[in-house]
């Protein structure tokens, strides 16, 4: 527009013209310039040109850092996902899923999200949780997943199938870790048991009876909420395994109790997984079983070094 208002020329001669400058190729001029010909090109030259270079580089950047990015963030997910251990799985990040991935965050876990669909893949990955996006019923998505030094496999996938196809590779991995599955219906929750399903949790039900007995004892829910998930910060319910060299396997509940003040022992698992809640004072600590123990943050650091499998030491209680 400006060489066809100072000089007319033609539409073609004007174009030409200006995207040889633009462009910096750099062909002589289609017709003699006037001197605002010439004030005008080296406008268009100051301008324009810098405004094509802006506008390329930034194109470049864009599309080399949204692709270079998107690669270094996965290989940056993979490397930490293959050195995880002692982790959870979790297969499925819907609305069960989504819940329970907050709760493990709040509760300091490393875990791994398996999901299928990439709109949740995204979902996942953009909250801040290590995603793998395939399919949990297969061995190896779970191996990627690192299933052989998992701590425990939650499923809580929307498909009862799936559930019960999960459970069974999952199981079949790796037989020695606990699995908790979702399920829908009483017929489901047999099928996931036979299956490998240590425990099986129905959300409609389990929902229905919380609700229960938020309307009936409301404060004891309260209270049992508080400890179990550590809400208010200062009072948790703790599960503590006794190692093979513990040095307090062999003592009685009242001799723990005793040695750290302040820690109530609520329930006594023994070796055979039999619960026995609220144990007598003269209650021994065998090998391989395992206490539930109520108190503060600090008392749970004090005795949870002592409880640890062959010896091993476990991170001490955390504020959620």
């Amino acid at each position: 527009m400006g060489y066809r208002i100072i000089e007319g020329w033609s539409f073609i001669d004007c174009l030409y013209m200006t995207i040889t400058t633009i462009t910096t190729v750099g062909y002589t001029e289609v017709h003699p310039l006037s001197t605002a010909g010439r004030i005008f090109s080296i406008i268009l030259i100051l301008s324009g040109v810098g405004t094509a270079f802006y506008i390329l580089t930034t194109l470049v950047q864009y599309m080399l850092e949204g692709e270079l990015g998107i690669r270094i963030g996965r290989r940056r997910m993979e490397a930490k996902i293959k050195g995880l251990k002692n982790h959870f799985i979790l297969c499925g990040y819907g609305r069960v899923g989504e819940a329970v991935a907050n709760t493990l965050k709040q509760q300091g876990a490393e875990f791994v999200v398996i999901e299928r669909t990439p709109e949740n893949t995204e979902k996942s990955r953009q909250s801040g949780c290590l995603t793998i996006q395939g399919d949990a019923t297969r061995d190896e998505v779970l191996r990627g997943a690192r299933i052989d030094r998992a701590r425990a496999l939650i499923t809580a996938l929307g498909d009862d199938a799936d559930n019960t196809y999960a459970t069974l590779a999952a199981h079949q991995l790796n037989n020695t870790m606990p699995i908790i599955a979702r399920a829908s219906s009483t017929t489901a929750q047999k099928k996931l048991q036979l299956a490998g399903a240590h425990r099986v949790v129905a959300p409609e039900i389990s929902g229905g009876e919380r609700m229960a007995m938020l309307a009936v004892r409301p404060t004891a829910v309260e209270f049992v909420e508080t400890v179990l998930l550590g809400k208010e910060q200062e009072l948790l319910l703790e599960e503590i395994e006794a190692g093979e060299e513990s040095p307090l396997t062999g003592s009685t509940i009242k001799e723990i109790e005793e040695r750290f003040p302040g820690i109530r022992i609520l329930a006594l698992k023994k070796k055979d997984g039999t619960l026995v809640p609220n144990p007598s004072q003269n209650s021994t600590v065998k090998k391989a079983s395992s206490l539930t123990a109520f108190g503060t943050i600090e008392q749970l650091r004090a005795i949870e070094g002592f409880f640890q499998p062959n010896g091993a030491t476990k991170k001490p209680a955390k504020k959620t």
